[in-house]
């Protein structure tokens, strides 16, 4: 049982309804937060493999809110949002979607928050 007291908390928040997910969108957008969002299904193999590597990049990136939805507890959100397709993850600024990447590809994901990020400091630089 060695390292088992090691446990960290999870970063990512689980949106249960439309409700949390106007709340933690309106207040990401309020403090400036960038968010990156894992659309999944509990049936979705893709999706589950993907959620342990989603904890790690909350963990990497301290700067940016990470959300969870699955797509048949939230309807209203994955429809809002128009996904097809779990995974899918959305990458979000001031409350608008600016990148969508749809599928279980970790390299084009971290790929694709990185340069989310750069262009995020570059526009707060300027």
């Amino acid at each position: 049982m060695e390292g088992h007291g090691q446990l960290v908390k999870s970063r990512i928040v689980k949106i249960e309804s439309e409700e949390t997910w106007d709340f933690c969108i309106t207040q990401a957008r309020n403090q400036g937060c960038p968010v990156v969002v894992h659309f999944t299904a509990a049936w979705c193999i893709p999706s589950v493999a993907m959620e342990s590597f989603f904890d790690e990049l909350s963990l990497s990136y301290q700067d940016i809110q990470f959300l969870t939805v699955d797509v048949d507890e939230v309807k209203e959100v994955a429809s809002k949002m128009e996904i097809k397709a779990m995974p899918t993850f959305s990458l979000m600024r001031e409350g608008t979607q600016v990148d969508k990447l749809i599928g279980a590809n970790p390299d084009e994901i971290k790929k694709r928050i990185d340069g989310f990020i750069h262009s995020i400091r570059s526009k707060n630089i300027s």
